[in-house]
Parts: C-alpha cells; sequence; structure tokens
C-alpha cells in the first residue's frame, strides 16, 4: 500500500507560485516521489491524495502532454500516478482516479452523497407496470436474467436472487466513486454517481447518471458523443455512441448502440446491435439486432433476432395498460413492416412477415413462416429449415462474437440444432400428425393455435422435421462412435453409454445457453433451500453447464434415438446402427440439396434486375451481375454445400466400413 506523506512548506510555497489554492494544506497529501511543478491554477478541498507525475500521455493524434493537472478544482479525491486533469469547468469530486488515466475538457464528475452507482437498478423487463423486475448489477448474466423475470412463480427463488443482488449492490455502495488506470474522459458535460473501468473511454457524452462503466484492458468499453445514460451498467467492449439515450437498462459485452437510438426499462446482452429505433422493456438476449429508424421492439424476450425495418409490436390493447408480453425465441427474423400483437409466442428461428393480431403460440412449431393473408396467420411449419439464410445465421454468430474480454459473462451455444430443437420438432410431428387425424386428412386448411396451415404445408412441415430429426440423431451418433475399429460388439455398444447421468427429458434456452429444463429447476431449489447464497455461485453453474453440454447433449440423443428409431441400447447391433447411419446419410445431403436450390434463386434472371442498367441487353446485364456477385458454381456458400455433402457422404461411408468388420469378428 502506497505511503502519503504531507507537502513540505516549499512544496506548498511552490503550488502558491502556480496559482494553486487550497482550503486546507494539512489536507493535501502527496506520494514520496512527487514534485509540486505540474500542478498549475487549481484549487484542492477536503481530503486530497497525488501521486507522482512523472511522464507523459500521449493524446490522439500523437500529441503528448506531461501529466499534472491543470485549470481544475478537486474534492476528497485521490489521483494516482501520471494522471493528466486540465480544464475542469466546474469540479471533480469524491473520486479515485486510477494510474495514466486523462480528465479533459469536463463540465463536472462529481458523487453526491451513497451510491451503488447503477448496481441494484430495477427493470421493468417485459411488462412495463412491473411484475417481472430485474435488478441489474455488474455480473449479471443474460441467464441470471432470464431465470430473474421469469421464474416469478417460484416466490422462495425469486426472493433469493434479490437477496443475492442485494448483497452484491450493497457491497458497492460508496461515498466515493472510481475511475480506473488509463481512462479516458474527453469533452464530457455532465458525470455524476458514476464508476468508469480501466480503459474506458467517455468522448463526448452528455450526462452520465448513477451507472458502472465496466471496461479492461483486454476489450474497453467506449461512449461517444451525446450519449445520455441514466441508471445503468455497460460491461467490457460495448460501444455506446451519436446521442444514444438510455434509462434504466443494462449494456452487455460487445454490444453495440448508436445513431439516435433510444430505451429505457431493457436489457442488452453479448454482441446486440441497436441502431436509429427505439427499444422499451424489451429483454434483448444475445445478437438481437434493429437497425432502423422505424422499428420499434416493446415489451419482447427475443435472442439472436434480426428486425427488419418498421418492425413492431404492441403491448397493450387499450384495456388493463401495458401489460401484455411477446416471446420470440432464438433464432427469429421480422421481415419490413412486420407487425405482433401481443400476448403472442413465436417458434424458434422463425419469419415473420405481415401483421398478425390473434395472438399465435408457435412455439413447438420451430424454424416456420408467418404469413399475414387477408388478415389471417398462415404457418408453415418447419420450412426455414431449408433456407439458405438459416444456416448462413448460424453460421456467421460464432465469427461475429466480438467480445475480447477472457471473462465473459454469458455462456452461448449457437447450435442450430439441439435438444431443445429437436424437442420442439418431435413435438411439431406430434402436433402435425395429430391435426390431420383429427381434422382429417382430405382437409385443406388446419386451425392450430389462431394460425391457419395449408394441407401442402402440413405435411412438408412433417417431412422437414423427420429429416432434420434423423439429421441430429445421426450427427450425435456418428460423433460418439468416432475413433479407431471396434474389438467387438461389447465394445461397440459401450462406447454408446453416456457419460453424464444428466440431460434427459425437455431442454430448454436460458437466453443463449441450452440446457436441460430439470438442472434449471434444481438449481431454483438450490437457491430457496439456501445453498447458493451468491451471484458467482450462478455464473459458475451455467459455465459448468457450458462445458458439459455435449456430454449431456448425448444422454438426450441416445434416449430419442431409442424411442425414434426403435431400438435398445443393450441390444443394439452393428446393423441397427448403419440402418441409422444410412437414414442420416439420406437426411444430411436432402436437407444440403434444398439448401442448393435455395441458394440458386439468389442467381436467377429475376434477382439481376437492376444490374447491367446502361447496357440494353441480357448479356451486359449477366456480367454486371457477375463481377458484382460472382456466379452461382462459385459461389463460396454453394462450393461449401457441395463439399458438405461429400464429406458427409465420407463420413457416414467410413463409419459404416468400421461397423461392417464387426460383421467378420
Amino acid at each position: 500500500m502506497l505511503e502519503y506523506r504531507r507537502l513540505t512548506a516549499a512544496e506548498i510555497a511552490r503550488l502558491e507560485a502556480r496559482g494553486n489554492t487550497a482550503e486546507d494544506w494539512s489536507r493535501v497529501e502527496v506520494s514520496p516521489r512527487f514534485t509540486p511543478d505540474f500542478i498549475e491554477y487549481t484549487r484542492f478541498s477536503g481530503r486530497i491524495r497525488l501521486g507522482a507525475f512523472d511522464g507523459e500521455v500521449e493524446l490522439e493524434g500523437g500529441l503528448r502532454l506531461h501529466a499534472g493537472i491543470r485549470r481544475a478544482v478537486l474534492h476528497n479525491c485521490t489521483v494516482g500516478d501520471d494522471v493528466l486533469i486540465e480544464n475542469v469547468q466546474n469540479h471533480i469530486a469524491n473520486y479515485r482516479i486510477g494510474t495514466g488515466t486523462v480528465i479533459r475538457n469536463i463540465n463536472l464528475l462529481a458523487v453526491q452523497g451513497r451510491s451503488r452507482f447503477g448496481n441494484g437498478t430495477e427493470v421493468a423487463v417485459l411488462n412495463e407496470t412491473g411484475g417481472r423486475e430485474v435488478m441489474i448489477c455488474n455480473r449479471l448474466s443474460a441467464h441470471l436474467a432470464y431465470l430473474m423475470a421469469l421464474h416469478r412463480h417460484r416466490s422462495g427463488f425469486a426472493d433469493g436472487m434479490r437477496r443475492m443482488v442485494e448483497r452484491y449492490a450493497g457491497e458497492q455502495e460508496s461515498d466515493c466513486g472510481t475511475i480506473g488506470c488509463h481512462a479516458r474522459i474527453l469533452n464530457c458535460n455532465l458525470l455524476r454517481n458514476i464508476c468508469v473501468g480501466d480503459y474506458a473511454v467517455l468522448e463526448g457524452a452528455a450526462r452520465l447518471e448513477n451507472g458502472t462503466l465496466n471496461s479492461g484492458a483486454a476489450d474497453p468499453a467506449y461512449v461517444g458523443c451525446n450519449v445520455i445514460m441514466q441508471d445503468f451498467i455497460v460491461c467490457s467492449g460495448a460501444r455506446i455512441t451519436d446521442g444514444a439515450a438510455l434509462v434504466r437498462c443494462f449494456v452487455g459485452q460487445a454490444c453495440r448502440l448508436g445513431h439516435l437510438f433510444s430505451a429505457h426499462d431493457s436489457l442488452f446482452f453479448s454482441n446486440c446491435r441497436f441502431e436509429n429505433g427505439e427499444a422499451c422493456a424489451i429483454f434483448a438476449g444475445p445478437y438481437t439486432v434493429s437497425m432502423h429508424k422505424s422499428s420499434l421492439l416493446i415489451a419482447g424476450m427475443f435472442s439472436f433476432l434480426n428486425a427488419g425495418s418498421g418492425s413492431n409490436q404492441s403491448n397493450h390493447m387499450y384495456k388493463l395498460g401495458p401489460i401484455h408480453q411477446g416471446i420470440v425465441e432464438r433464432g427469429s427474423k421480422t421481415t419490413s413492416d412486420s407487425y405482433v400483437l401481443w400476448p403472442a409466442r413465436i417458434g424458434a428461428f422463425s419469419l415473420i412477415m405481415g401483421r398478425h393480431v390473434h395472438h399465435p403460440d408457435t412455439s413447438d412449431l420451430p424454424f416456420s413462416y408467418l404469413i399475414e393473408r387477408e388478415g389471417e396467420t398462415y404457418l408453415s411449419p418447419g420450412v426455414n429449415l431449408r433456407s439458405v439464410g438459416t444456416v448462413r445465421d448460424a453460421r456467421k454468430w460464432p465469427e461475429r462474437d466480438a467480445r475480447k474480454d477472457p471473462d465473459r459473462l454469458d455462456c452461448i451455444n449457437f447450435n442450430l440444432l439441439s435438444p431443445y430443437s429437436i424437442g420442439k420438432m418431435l413435438k411439431g410431428v406430434e402436433t402435425l400428425e395429430r391435426l390431420q387425424r383429427v381434422s382429417g386428412e382430405a382437409s385443406a386448411v388446419y386451425s392450430f393455435q389462431s394460425t391457419r396451415i395449408t394441407r401442402p404445408s402440413l405435411l412438408r412441415g412433417i417431412m422437414l422435421y423427420r429429416t432434420a430429426i434423423v439429421k441430429f440423431l445421426g450427427n450425435s451418433l456418428i460423433k460418439r462412435l468416432e475413433g479407431p475399429a471396434f474389438a467387438s460388439e461389447e465394445e461397440f455398444r459401450a462406447r454408446l453409454q453416456p457419460t453424464s447421468e444428466a440431460g434427459k427429458g425437455e431442454w430448454i434456452d436460458l437466453s443463449g445457453l441450452i440446457v436441460p429444463k430439470v438442472e434449471a429447476e434444481a438449481l431454483a431449489a438450490a437457491v430457496e433451500a439456501g445453498r447458493i447464497t451468491r451471484l458467482e455461485q450462478l455464473n459458475e453453474r451455467f459455465a459448468r453447464w457450458h462445458a458439459d453440454y455435449y456430454d449431456m447433449e448425448w444422454t438426450w440423443a441416445l434416449d430419442a434415438l431409442e424411442r425414434y428409431f426403435e431400438v435398445d441400447r443393450r441390444t443394439l447391433r452393428p446393423a441397427d446402427a448403419e440402418r441409422i447411419v444410412r437414414a442420416w446419410q439420406e437426411a444430411v445431403i436432402s436437407l444440403d440439396r434444398m439448401l442448393y436450390e435455395d441458394a440458386r434463386k439468389e442467381f436467377s434472371m429475376s434477382a439481376r434486375i437492376g444490374f447491367g442498367v446502361d447496357g440494353g441487353d441480357d448479356r451486359s446485364r449477366q456480367l454486371d451481375f457477375e463481377s458484382v456477385r460472382g456466379c452461382f458454381e462459385s459461389n463460396p456458400f454453394v462450393t461449401e454445400v457441395q463439399r458438405h455433402i461429400d464429406d458427409k457422404r465420407a463420413l457416414g461411408d467410413e463409419l459404416l466400413h468400421r461397423l461392417a468388420l464387426l460383421h467378420r469378428i
């Protein structure tokens, strides 16, 4: 711990000669290496501690200035080594300022009274009138917020979660704020009751009140010009710019919010991106994106969402106020000018087109299109499984993970097919086949949860779901049987045995983290019983689930495989596995060929409209199109699909060969 000393009479004289004053010089302490040469026209009051100002700081454009304090008023502050503070129009009060930090051309930086710096702020997410409040804090993850918001039916659990956040928030409470090491605070106006992490940059912010800007050398946070934030937590790697206005919001790691975007009572988790539009009481799970001025997301839960221009929802029907909520499960998209009247629930990886006012629930029919026709919602189950866009999204999400902080708050599972989505498809097949039986196989249109399904759509949905189910179960089996040749049938069956007891039953999506429902319920019970009392224990449990995903997935997949293919793991023979692998090969190649044909549409003649604008003939249009978009056969996605077909056929053939060797033993 640094030892401070009092100023000498000579040092006081030199300070005063440079235009500095103090309410009481005896309350100003300095580090052993302190010299007064770089402090000018500054007033000190209260308890002051100053480091040494030996070095220089480099500013934008290569300008180098010597560390020191010039033209400022400091009250109850500790200033670290090699800090540069200058041109403070009002004052800095009640702050600890870390080594190498720069504070220039600001109005006010002060802590008034005791503050928790945004920790413990209640955010009325999903329901504007309250009832699902999430208490935000520095260690909030998407999964913790999901449980806090949606598991309100377990009052003991909800109370336990509240106590944990309250305890954490209480540990952050202080009458003195912190500005971390090597931070930059430049040209800002009003900064009150905020904490700023290491290497963070605040540049031209208009007003920040009651919040924390978490940051570090690995992934600095940035707040830009004209930003207004009140009652907030911002995580490492986040960038909030260009006049964004946030009230009672949590901004997760590597989020991007800007271009006059505004929000209140909303949560934004890892890698979200919002510009231009508005958000009100939303739970934006990882990778939620809205980029358009005309878009309003309100009272909804989303993740991996791409909102088209003019996307809108309503959370009240002019009766008891804004009390309704909606859930759009992971991976969905809304087209331009889409609208949903809450309450509604949309299944994972679905496309929403048009206006939907009859409160559909399609959660058991994922990968669907919801299309408005003459005021009715028509549902095409499973059709998104053959969409190039769906596969492209699933591949781009991991590549676009912008988090650099090694301490990642959100555990994100990117898998398109998982026990969560396949479990819904299994229910979907049952639902569609039951509709067919009850309404009659000759029916032209079937009614389901305020939607309509045409007969061709129903039959195609069953086919697509069954194909995807076989693909997933075959993937799991082949992955499990990877490795050297089998010495015997006993060894073959031994490889199939699960390595984890966890994984059975229904799986859920905890806003990015896919887990067995029974595990989440056990966690809630542990909180209720007082066995889990700190937030870090919860985040450690999430991380463990994430690390154990594939072991738990196989436990579930083996149960599903037994039921779907009518086999028994105890007596499973190589011939049974061969049957499953051949079905898997057919399913994989079938889906890939659908993707191939879907990609071909992007190169049709209709897609070339607008090309060759001055050429006048089809040849010039084709040449212009190919110079910009390339040709179909050489398109990277197309060639990847072709390669995927060959690779999967070879992978299946290799396993079939090893299984065939068992017949000779």
